[in-house]
């Protein structure tokens, strides 16, 4: 697993989430985590290394193989990170597929499989919600 420094760790969601400076990122970060939680029915975790103070809140997990087969990892099926600049939340499908979703969702940027949100005043929960049950879903995990 050359490189691979994310793993599930034991520190406390709610230490880590108390922890945010940035008042509405933290209260966005309270409601997301009650969204995803309600939608996976599964306990969230920290995931992270502490060489690199980047970590993310991930449920559930799975054995992920990078392509080309060669590396195989644990991964959360779906997460997020509360970020300076967005929330980041991390599926396990290609969201871009989901063009209608996302027309629905409001102001966000997407990637492959990631979500960056500004705040969840922003967006529609129940669109969110929906490709969060979406990722939970997804036969890959």
């Amino acid at each position: 697993m050359a490189g691979l420094v994310t793993k599930e760790t034991n520190r406390s969601v709610t230490s880590f989430i108390d922890k945010i400076e940035n008042a509405s990122k933290k209260e966005d970060s309270k409601k997301l985590l009650a969204i995803i939680k309600e939608a996976t029915r599964k306990e969230p975790k920290v995931w992270g290394n502490e060489k690199v103070p980047d970590f993310l809140i991930g449920f559930g997990k799975y054995n992920y193989q990078r392509k080309g087969g060669k590396e195989t990892f644990e991964w959360f099926n779906i997460g997020f990170a509360p970020r300076k600049t967005a929330l980041t939340v991390y599926l396990t499908f290609d969201i871009s597929q989901e063009a209608d979703l996302l027309k629905k969702l409001g102001k966000c940027k997407w990637g492959k499989g990631c979500l960056y949100i500004n705040k969840l005043s922003d967006i529609d929960l129940a669109v969110l919600k929906q490709l969060i049950e979406k990722s939970n879903d997804a036969q890959w995990h």
